[in-house]
């Protein structure tokens, strides 16, 4: 599905004044720790950046723990597992989720990542992974990248106990928002390579909330939003800068994934992937051309457009389209589930 309506130039985005106090502030928090050098405040912003911590008893009929993959590049996930699963009758499919954040910002404990954690385990409902990858700039290309695909290595290890038996690794999404679906992209691609060597770890699907792309030549949507909230068109390109080896432009593989120097796909297993697109979002180009890429190469995919919405809108609960992304999300895990179980 495609939906090719957008907003004219002549429309502004419309938020609660709650929603626009939190994008402001959000917006704001990401100058100030940036620095001009390159380089991120980082005692600063662990002051401000809000965390919640894991919740053995259930919190909204969720439970959470910390699982450490890698202690010595501090490798780790929370797992969050809906706490009314009725064990006996039922298994789940398995969420593993890489938040957003341009690779430098946020973590798995950050009160607004653990929240969507929470809810997309109680509402699909789902095992949720969410991975604690590096960070750039201390930590630049492809250290993220290495981070995700090791989580998966972890867990297709045949000795991993701290998952619930109804966890079904045979039914498993990867999934992330802005920089965190880019990542779960090219997580994908890797394990699409590799994945022979997986025997317990299968993916059916990949959910792709408002991936964080570029490139070089900047697209209509880049121009006509620079401005917005959260993602503007300085930010990202500083983002970049630091995220990239030393020498490298915005068309490198990673960034610009449909471009010129485009990964081929069209041989690998890559999951059937669902695109979600906001109309203010000035990213909405490449994401775009993500989805017809998946198409030309041969791929399953679906793009489902918000037209007055914002980068990173669902992580906003107050927004009724926050919770409609949530039941389409639910909707892609429940059919990809059940083509699994038929084949």
């Amino acid at each position: 599905m495609s939906a090719k309506n957008k907003p004219s130039d002549s429309h502004s985005l419309v938020l609660p004044w709650k929603t626009r106090i939190s994008v402001s502030a959000l917006s704001a928090a990401t100058d100030f720790f940036r620095r001009s050098d390159g380089t991120v405040n980082r005692h600063i912003l662990s002051l401000l950046d809000l965390k919640a911590s894991p919740n053995p008893n259930p919190v909204k009929g969720v439970k959470s723990s910390d699982i450490m993959v890698d202690p010595s590049r501090n490798l780790w996930f929370r797992l969050f597992v809906p706490a009314d699963t009725d064990t006996t009758t039922t298994s789940l499919p398995v969420v593993i989720f890489f938040h957003g954040g341009g690779f430098t910002f946020l973590s798995p404990s950050s009160f607004a990542y653990d929240a969507v954690c929470r809810r997309f385990a109680r509402k699909l409902p789902a095992v949720v992974i969410s991975v604690n990858y590096r960070l750039s700039p201390e930590h630049r290309y492809p250290s993220q990248y290495d981070d995700g695909f090791d989580v998966i290595q972890f867990l297709n290890g045949s000795e991993l106990k701290q998952l619930p038996d109804f966890a079904d690794l045979s039914k498993c999404f990867l999934a992330g928002d802005s920089a965190g679906a880019n990542l779960a992209h090219n997580v994908a691609i890797r394990a699409s390579r590799e994945g022979s060597q997986f025997q317990v770890v299968k993916i059916i699907g990949l959910i792709s909330i408002q991936p964080f792309f570029g490139g070089e030549e900047r697209t209509d949507s880049e121009i006509r939003l620079r401005k917005v909230p959260i993602v503007s068109l300085e930010r990202a390109d500083w983002l970049w800068k630091v995220f990239l080896p030393q020498g490298s432009d915005k068309d490198h593989e990673a960034v610009n994934v449909s471009g010129p120097k485009a990964v081929d796909i069209s041989g690998l297993e890559y999951p059937e992937t669902v695109v979600f697109v906001g109309g203010f979002d000035p990213l909405q180009d490449r994401q775009r051309s993500y989805y017809e890429w998946l198409k030309k190469s041969g791929k399953q995919a679906r793009l489902i457009e918000y037209p007055n919405m914002m980068h990173a809108f669902y992580v906003f609960p107050e927004l009724p389209e926050s919770s409609q992304l949530i039941a389409q999300v639910k909707d892609f895990v429940s059919h990809k589930c059940k083509t699994s179980n038929s084949q």
